[in-house]
């Protein structure tokens, strides 16, 4: 697999191979969530810091998630086709293993509302700080496919964003299983801050051989809440029915997308469509 090396063993039993650090990750340090705020628990700070996810329960009226369902779908509908029309597959998304439509925000008053409302709001608060934007919304429907799993990665490998650290909510519209595909993550290497990726035909990966991997089943209404700088993977998907999920990460005001190599200047995140403050 290339870039990857055998890297720090984890608190787990086993040992997990991981590549460097990312070129642009020099001066990380983690900064860890305080104590109880208005939402996260002392209990639910702690493993944030120590292993970079926790599982808010129940955190979300079931109907209210239907009518977030409600107006994702179509909209998940069109990318299918979109896809369909362009042979099936665009880089990672597939229209019969797994589809990402992105910026709904732009196209629904009733996502917007909620990416801005409880209880995002008061994880930002808790766990990212006074001034936060949404940085990226998409949902992410992964049909059934017993053989496509989606690598071990983190969200800050794709696009480097500074600062590094920021919050992904990983919202599942259906319950959320081993056997349908829910989010696996790999507690305590969030400290190192960005790791090197290496590209594979399904997206980016930066672990392997990982042992201590923990699946994070989740109920609807539940969120599953995990730092930009954790890796993370969903299995295959081998019920029959379409696991569905909707990703919301927000980032502090001011953050920006730094490039890498190629002469371009830092971008930053603050498109008043997508990208708006969150009170």
């Amino acid at each position: 697999m290339g870039l990857a090396i055998i890297g720090l063993p984890l608190r787990h039993d086993g040992r997990v191979k991981v590549a460097p650090r990312h070129p642009l990750n020099t001066t990380f340090r983690w900064s860890p969530a305080a104590a109880a705020g208005r939402i996260v628990t002392d209990e639910q700070a702690s493993q944030w810091n120590d292993k970079g996810y926790f599982l808010l329960r129940q955190a979300i009226e079931l109907d209210q998630l239907e009518a977030v369902r409600a107006a994702i779908d179509p909209l998940e509908a069109e990318m299918t086709e979109h896809l369909r029309s362009r042979g099936g597959r665009v880089s990672i998304s597939d229209a019969d293993a797994i589809t990402f439509t992105t910026h709904l925000v732009k196209r629904s008053k009733l996502l917007r509302d909620f990416a801005s409302g409880e209880p995002f709001a008061s994880l930002c608060h808790d766990l990212v700080g006074p001034d936060v934007r949404l940085y990226w919304d998409q949902s992410v429907y992964k049909k059934p496919e017993p053989s496509r799993e989606f690598p071990w990665h983190q969200d800050n490998g794709y696009t480097f964003i500074e600062p590094q650290q920021y919050l992904t909510c990983w919202v599942p519209l259906v319950d959320a299983t081993v056997d349908n595909g829910c989010p696996w993550v790999m507690p305590g290497l969030h400290r190192q801050g960005t790791l090197e990726h290496w590209w594979t035909p399904v997206g980016f990966e930066c672990v392997e051989d990982a042992e201590g991997g923990v699946a994070v089943e989740a109920d609807a209404g539940d969120v599953v809440v995990f730092s930009s700088l954790t890796p993370h993977r969903t299995g295959p998907n081998i019920s029959d029915e379409v696991r569905k999920a909707y990703i919301l990460q927000y980032a502090p005001d001011g953050a920006v997308v730094l490039p890498r190599d190629d002469g371009s200047t830092a971008v930053r995140q603050d498109d008043p469509d997508r990208q708006f403050r969150i009170s």
